[in-house]
């Protein structure tokens, strides 16, 4: 008998906006898997950050990820970004996206279940070679946000200490 295929929840937000404290935490409370942001693993591998031409890459690795986790969750799949969090970063980094990144965002936005945006509201961290700084951060928020509402992709703005995020997609769910 086939497993039923898990809630796909894209998990969304700024650099240093808690979205990977977050996936990490619902995962153990839902006792199943997260996808992690491969971006992270991009730049430790490569030791830089991304350039335009990374950006399909980055996405589509992103993606495939989530395809393999799929069959490993139970009843939700967190995803700890998406190819639509890649196209927004390549438009503000690069000055826009290439065609083959514009159509994977395109295709698969629609395949999450539910998505959480993660509020800009905690301390702000480095990390590592990420370049990102807080008022970068402030920019990608207003883009993100702006493009779901062009989208019309709903959304819930999770907020406040990792605690009551949990809470508060909790309530949700």
């Amino acid at each position: 008998m086939r497993a039923a295929t898990p809630l796909r929840i894209a998990i969304m937000g700024a650099a240093s906006s808690g979205k990977s404290t977050l996936s990490a935490a619902l995962a153990r409370r839902y006792q199943t898997v997260w996808v992690p942001e491969y971006l992270r693993e991009f730049v430790e591998v490569q030791g830089r950050v991304p350039r335009s031409e990374d950006q399909f890459h980055i996405a589509s690795t992103q993606r495939a990820r989530e395809e393999l986790a799929a069959g490993r969750a139970h009843k939700y799949l967190f995803c700890d970004t998406t190819p639509l969090m890649t196209l927004i970063y390549s438009r503000y980094y690069f000055g826009g996206e290439d065609a083959p990144l514009a159509a994977l965002a395109a295709s698969h936005q629609q395949d999450y279940d539910l998505t959480l945006v993660t509020a800009a509201d905690i301390p702000w961290v480095a990390d590592g070679l990420m370049r990102e700084c807080p008022d970068v951060s402030v920019t990608i928020n207003r883009m993100l946000l702006d493009e779901l509402a062009a989208r019309a992709i709903p959304y819930l703005l999770v907020s406040g200490d990792p605690g009551e995020r949990l809470s508060q997609v909790e309530r949700h769910l």
